[in-house]
């Protein structure tokens, strides 16, 4: 079962299309009228639009024309460049064009029953976070009889004309389009994450393991079905669309159809001096300029290949507008990536994506104003939206996205398509479960661009442990809606941080409420005791306030063990000490090397200490060798942390 649909201005498109076939009619949209408005926001076309039905543009229309992919798209006299990549990136993927075109054949014209077409269509699209069903009716604005938007070479095709103008539809208008980004476009297509690789600052032509990590991302990533272009930055205007030495268009965006690690045979091994090839095939949209470097359709490697190599390797162009590159060549050619990852669909039964919808709003009342604006405000900064997420595991990869409710539809109102938008990101304590309120201790762990884009997005390998992130608007006191998206491959559990403190309750009131809030950050833990010369100590800490204790990563094979583990306790009295133990981590039985005991009472000093291990018993206990270096902070005001 699907994810819910939600029908746009209400529209049902199997009610529509029968009222129209029982009164032989054609549909003709109410809520999107050929005429001006569809087309602009305040100003005219120059020379006479007229709006047309297929049926009178050609002979014989029909949806698609054989395979979907086999046609060049042109952007017509009036259309939008991205949105001619973004259709030829989603007919790369079945499994995405035919959820963006649903049930694609029954839409179909029918020459054989005439009397059951109704001049209507249906086209699906991601949201801000919901799948919306769009009908329209085929009436497309031409000049002189030709298309003024998006069109395919194969004349009588228009899906990719009537997806652009239900996409039109959904926006307010066609001019609506400006401005959108290939991402954007995609995304909203098919629901994908997007992130966008800068390939020189990636420096993948100069550090190999980074190539090929990069190279085993893009083949995760296509194979399961996720969508990847890229482009040649143009430095200015006029070199938009200029050749390169070897034949590719900067300013140009580059669809991939395919990427390959080949093992290959003997004979081929010492024609390339290589045991394997990675290689990439990517396409034109525009059919034309293609690549004439190693591995184009004339150049001698094609030579090497007899066509039963090219069929057992796997080196096949489908159409006009594909070529081949290596890796290498990829990588030094192209500036810029767009991958578009799909997190449709559960792996193994595991989520990957983690998403909620949030808003930025405006209150009186600083502790319930959710707008403080970017970090630079610090007196309002922690007022936003605040959530937290676990990272489970070292050194896994997480893609964070923020997406703002886009405002096209108010530009009629004179008001912005977009605000300033981006997030921080903290590393925090382990076991934090409310909102924070200072940033004392915290780690900085990540900083989103500020950039008035619709979406904004931050990828960084993390290590184990909880973070918060907070998103904001560049400036405090605006009010608006947004998407917070979160990708791992490891579950990371996102949640909101609704509360200030612990709930007062029956329970807490009868324990006794808390009166103190602890922060304390274990930095490290040196000399630790080693019973002998070649002993392997693999320590760990463990933090302990009453009942509650945090446990922090094993570090391995050291007895100078950094492990910045933070951890946070809301205690009814000081009486309640903490204690910070140090224990090596052992096939069968752990072993304790040492622990200190804290009040850790508000007037204590707030800067980094250190003390000597003691075994267990309290503060007077006699010392182990080993110290701890740490720093506490506590405060008698609950919400000061």
């Amino acid at each position: 079962m699907g994810p819910p649909l939600k029908l746009f201005k209400n529209q049902k498109y199997q009610e529509l299309k029968q009222e129209c076939i029982k009164d032989s009619r054609l549909f003709c949209d109410p809520t999107f009228l050929p005429e001006n408005d569809s087309l602009f926001y305040n100003r005219l076309l120059p020379g006479k639009v007229v709006w047309k039905r297929p049926q009178d543009i050609c002979d014989d229309p029909r949806l698609i024309v054989g395979n979907i992919c086999n046609h060049q798209l042109i952007q017509g006299r009036l259309g939008h460049k991205p949105i001619i990549s973004a259709f030829s990136c989603l007919a790369v993927q079945e499994t995405h064009w035919t959820k963006t075109i649903p049930n694609h054949k029954e839409q179909e014209w029918d020459p054989r029953k005439p009397d059951k077409y109704a001049g209507i269509f249906r086209f699906r699209f991601w949201h801000f976070g919901e799948w919306t069903e769009v009908v329209i009716d085929d009436l497309l604005p031409t000049i002189n009889g030709d298309l003024v938007f998006s069109f395919s070479t194969s004349m009588n095709e228009f899906w990719n004309a009537l997806l652009e103008k239900a996409y039109a539809k959904l926006l307010g208008c066609y001019e609506a389009l400006d401005g959108l980004t290939i991402t954007d476009i995609i995304v909203d297509f098919t629901g994908t994450l997007a992130e966008t690789v800068d390939m020189q600052k990636g420096r993948y032509t100069e550090l190999v393991e980074e190539k090929y990590k990069l190279f085993g991302e893009l083949y995760k990533t296509f194979t399961k079905g996720g969508l990847i272009c890229c482009s040649i930055e143009s430095p200015n205007q006029e070199e938009q669309e200029v050749e390169t030495d070897w034949g590719l268009l900067k300013g140009h965006t580059y669809t991939m159809t395919d990427i390959r690690k080949i093992r290959l045979g003997e004979r081929l091994v010492e024609v390339f001096s290589a045991e394997k090839l990675y290689m990439v095939r990517l396409r034109n949209p525009l059919g034309r300029q293609e690549w004439s470097g190693p591995w184009s359709e004339i150049s001698e490697e094609w030579q090497q290949l007899t066509v039963t190599d090219r069929k057992n390797l796997g080196l096949i162009m489908s159409d006009d507008g594909e070529f081949w590159m290596s890796l290498e060549d990829f990588c030094r050619n192209f500036h810029k990536l767009n991958v578009c990852r799909n997190v449709n669909n559960p792996v193994f039964g595991r989520k990957e994506l983690e998403s909620v919808l949030g808003c930025w709003t405006v209150d009186d009342d600083p502790l319930m104003n959710r707008s403080g604006g970017c970090y630079n405000n610090r007196d309002t900064f922690l007022q936003n939206p605040q959530y937290i997420f676990t990272v489970p595991e070292d050194g896994h990869k997480v893609i964070m996205s923020l997406q703002q409710k886009d405002l096209r539809t108010y530009r009629r109102m004179g008001r912005p398509d977009n605000y300033i938008i981006g997030f921080e990101l903290f590393k925090v304590e382990m076991n934090r479960k409310f909102r924070l309120h200072h940033l004392y201790i915290q780690e900085r762990a990540g900083t989103s661009t500020y950039i008035d884009t619709r979406t904004v997005f931050l990828s960084k390998y993390l290590k184990k442990g909880n973070y918060v992130l907070v998103p904001t608007m560049f400036q405090h006191g605006r009010t608006s809606e947004f998407l917070l998206r979160i990708f791992s491959e490891v579950p990371v559990q996102l949640r909101e941080l609704t509360l200030d403190m612990p709930k007062m309750s029956c329970w807490n009131l009868a324990r006794g409420y808390p009166k103190v809030v602890t922060q304390i950050t274990v930095h490290s833990a040196e000399g630790l005791e080693k019973k002998y010369a070649n002993e392997t100590v693999n320590p760990y800490l463990v933090i302990k306030c009453g009942k509650e204790e945090v446990r922090s990563p094993v570090q391995k094979n050291t007895v100078h063990a950094i492990f910045d583990t933070q951890a946070i306790f809301y205690r009814r009295t000081t009486d309640i000490p903490i204690i910070v133990q140090v224990w090596n981590s052992r096939k069968f039985c752990d072993q304790f090397l040492g622990q200190v005991t804290l009040d850790a009472d508000p007037s204590d000093c707030r800067d980094l200490k250190s003390l000597y291990l003691r075994k267990k018993g309290g503060p007077t206990a006699k010392v182990k060798q080993g110290h701890i270096s740490f720093k506490v902070i506590s405060s008698d005001d609950l919400t000061e942390l």
